[in-house]
């Protein structure tokens, strides 16, 4: 061993190349072994090609194009439309473009009547006609359950009855011109809901709607508002039914 190589110890057959086999030769001169390894490795890349293009195709129909025909060609997946199933899209876009219009009108029909109206808020409601002069007296139907949840608002120079909140227009309305009388009426109890505070509000028609609430706080602000704006005074009317005065 020679000094210049300090402590190292070299080994010189442990560097030789070795000499190819036979079996590596054969190997390596056979032209079907290479390609058949590029194409498996091709075909699986292809493979999978093809089912992340399935799977976005699926993600499109699902939520946005439905029924839309895929069909594949020149290793690739396109759409291809009809005129029909263009018309088709373009009157479902047309009719999302209508519904985000109507949406967008409710909400701010709401948020008006959240800023200019006196008063809001859900009661439970039940309509009764009074005895005109000459008429005879109605049915006694004071245990009919017939309350229905209504989204009442007191604005400008009338009251309005709507199913929702965020209904555009109301089922009912009355001007407070024709109210001629507001008073309280006896609480009573529903199932399940407990105690019921409740008033009532009378048309010159002979219209008369009574409304319920299970906060007397809530029945005490409305009777209060009514009989402010209606100018009817202070005194409150306190019948001993709750369908005839």
């Amino acid at each position: 061993m020679d000094d210049s190589l300090g402590k190292i110890k070299v080994i010189p057959d442990h560097f030789q190349v070795s000499t190819p086999s036979a079996d590596s030769l054969q190997i390596r001169s056979s032209p079907v072994s290479q390609p058949s390894i590029d194409n498996s490795s091709r075909s699986c890349s292809s493979l999978w090609s093809g089912r992340k293009l399935r799977s976005a195709a699926l993600m499109l129909n699902l939520f946005s194009l439905r029924g839309l025909p895929w069909s594949s060609g020149a290793g690739q997946e396109k759409v291809q439309l009809t005129a029909a199933e263009l018309e088709s899209l373009r009157s479902e876009l047309a009719d999302i473009e209508e519904r985000e219009a109507h949406l967008k009108a409710r909400l701010e029909h709401i948020d008006e009547i959240l800023r200019s109206a006196r008063l809001t808020g859900y009661l439970y409601i039940r309509t009764r006609w009074t005895a005109l002069p000459g008429e005879p007296a109605p049915i006694d139907d004071n245990d009919v359950d017939d309350w229905l949840p209504r989204f009442v608002v007191l604005h400008g120079q009338c009251i309005f009855f709507y199913l929702f909140s965020t209904d555009l227009s109301p089922q009912d309305s009355t001007l407070l011109s024709d109210i001629v009388e507001v008073g309280s009426l006896p609480s009573f109890t529903r199932e399940d809901e407990g105690t019921q505070y409740s008033f009532y509000i009378l048309t010159r028609q002979g219209l008369r709607y009574e409304c319920s609430h299970v906060s007397k706080i809530q029945v005490d602000t409305w009777l209060s508002a009514l009989q402010t704006d209606c100018k009817l005074g202070s005194d409150l009317k306190v019948p001993n039914g709750s369908s005839e005065k």
